[in-house]
């Protein structure tokens, strides 16, 4: 007798992927939408081989502890901010997520803001509709041809906005110093170099992942050098428009209009951009369409009948099978890699021409599974939810980055030692670890500089000057603003000196600047793990 297989769908989802579970052999469907959460984790989970969910669900260890038969966990979108993903690999749990299928809902919504700006459409509707005032005269808009639009990420979104935007004839320029310029210029759309250049534009919509480099990278200096009466848009994610410099700038008037999907915190019923009266606003819909949710739930029910029978786990994003079939310290590696390959992503911040992966000792017996964490690492900061352990090396494919293996069964100091070298348009970065008693990880040469660093938090790399008053003139900037430095690591090569700065804290852009100023600087990179 077969048995059946259970699977939970613990948040609503469109009825197709439902129908596509109830008419599947060896399923047994069931629906805890409904379900109070405290009687879902203590009475469903416990039966469940695969759970589907939204974000209402919170997976959390007390969830995952009442896990005892799960297979995998299918996240119905794209965010898994609701999921341990960490504690999910430890009980060998696949995690997934459905990244793409809300593409075409948040390129379409960004144009329906953008249209809702340059004509003030709300409130033109809501003038006639609800006031019942007939002044036409009150209503003039701008039309979107011949206006520059400035595209910040030029990923499956913001290309496709772009194409949106070149057939109502506007002039498009893109910002992405992670893609390949062709790609851009393939589409007839300006690829630019210089992050300022965006600031001449009539209109700007952004599109990037959400990380340290992203978040409120439009405040109030770059507001302050846009053109007057600029629209601003973001139906990509909340935060990386300073809020606070949003509203001063709609306020003042610099900024004509804003169109906002996302917030800082939501639901943003409370946020003081609702009272102004140049900005149109939504909560969060970028992926509420019927074709999006459909979408979303067919894929989700195929994903999770092809992960119950263990076909595959398409959108993995973790590999808890290395959990249950390798020792602690050799995993320990994996996830190193990954770590200082995300650090040499950021350090670098351009389009990724190779990826060089070394591996010396006996943990070079691995050098295909460093690989796999080595290449998600580095693409993570410019395409982060796409990329994941099973499509990795086929994204870099796709992308024409070189691959290249190093191996070696000895090292001349330490027992196993892991190196990454990105090669990328203009620069070279190298980045070298190993793992000490077992679980301590440690980067230990940065560029050929050698010191010991511990691979977390908020990070600066500081080139400069081998000189006294280095030191000195960064403790004063740090000082200055209140900031406490948490670690500093010096290595020397001649003339010249690498600071490793770390602190517990976000570091603001104006510290940053100060840093870039001193004479004694050759160049400084901030890294945030």
């Amino acid at each position: 007798m077969i048995n059946n297989f259970n699977i939970v769908i613990c948040d609503h989802i469109h009825k197709s992927g439902l129908d596509i579970l109830r008419n599947t052999d060896n399923i047994k469907l069931i629906d805890a939408t409904n379900i109070p959460k405290d009687k879902l984790i203590k009475e469903i989970i416990p039966l469940a081989d695969i759970a589907i969910t939204r974000s209402s669900t919170d997976v959390n260890s007390k969830f995952l502890e009442m896990a005892k038969k799960m297979k995998a966990i299918i996240r119905a979108g794209v965010g898994v901010d609701n999921i341990n993903i960490k504690e999910a690999s430890k009980q060998g749990i696949v995690v997934m997520n459905i990244p793409t299928a809300n593409t075409i809902a948040a390129v379409e919504l960004t144009m329906t803001h953008i249209l809702s700006c340059v004509r003030e459409f709300p409130y033109a509707h809501n003038n006639l509709k609800i006031d019942r005032v007939w002044r036409r005269e009150d209503w003039y808009g701008t039309e979107l041809k011949g206006k520059k639009l400035g595209i910040i990420g030029f990923g499956n979104i913001g290309s496709r906005v772009a194409k949106r935007a070149k057939a109502f004839e506007m002039d498009v320029i893109t910002y992405d110093p992670y893609i390949d310029s062709s790609k851009a210029i393939d589409l007839g759309i300006d690829y630019i170099n210089n992050f300022e250049d965006i600031f001449t534009c009539d209109i700007i919509t952004i599109h990037t992942p959400k990380n340290h480099e992203t978040i409120g990278m439009i405040g109030q200096e770059e507001i302050s050098k846009m053109k007057d009466g600029v629209i601003l848009i973001n139906c990509a994610r909340g935060g990386l428009y300073n809020e606070k410099a949003l509203l001063e700038g709609l306020t003042s008037g610099k900024i004509r209009m804003a169109g906002i999907d996302v917030f800082d915190k939501e639901p943003a019923t409370d946020n003081l951009l609702l009272d102004l009266k140049n900005i149109t606003v939504t909560p969060h819909l970028g992926a509420n369409t019927k074709e999006s949710q459909r979408n979303i739930s067919i894929q989700a029910a195929k994903n999770a009948i092809l992960a119950v029978k263990g076909i595959s786990y398409p959108n993995a994003l973790n590999l808890p099978v290395l959990e249950k079939s390798l020792s602690k310290y050799i995993i320990n590696f994996f996830e190193l890699s990954q770590k200082i390959s995300y650090i040499a992503a950021q350090a670098t911040s351009e389009n990724i021409k190779s990826i060089k992966i070394i591996a010396e000792g006996n943990i070079s017996k691995h050098i295909d599974i460093l690989e796999i964490f080595s290449i998600v690492g580095a693409l993570t900061p410019s395409i982060e939810n796409s990329v994941n352990y099973v499509n990795a090396k086929l994204i870099a494919m796709e992308k024409d980055i070189n691959i290249i293996k190093e191996t070696s069964i000895s090292t001349s100091i330490f027992q196993n030692k892991i190196s990454i070298q990105l090669t990328t348009k203009s620069k070279i970065f190298s980045i070298s670890a190993t793992i000490f008693n077992e679980n301590i990880q440690r980067i230990i040469e940065i560029n050929n500089y050698h010191l010991e660093i511990i691979p977390q938090g908020e990070m600066i790399f500081f080139t400069g000057l081998d000189t006294s008053g280095v030191i000195a003139d960064i403790g004063n900037i740090f000082k200055k603003n209140n900031l406490n430095i948490n670690d500093f690591r010096l290595g020397r090569i001649k003339e010249k000196a690498l600071s490793v700065i770390s602190t517990n804290t976000k570091i603001p852009k104006i510290v940053l600047n100060d840093l870039r100023n001193l004479d004694t600087c050759f160049d400084l990179q901030y890294i945030s793990i």
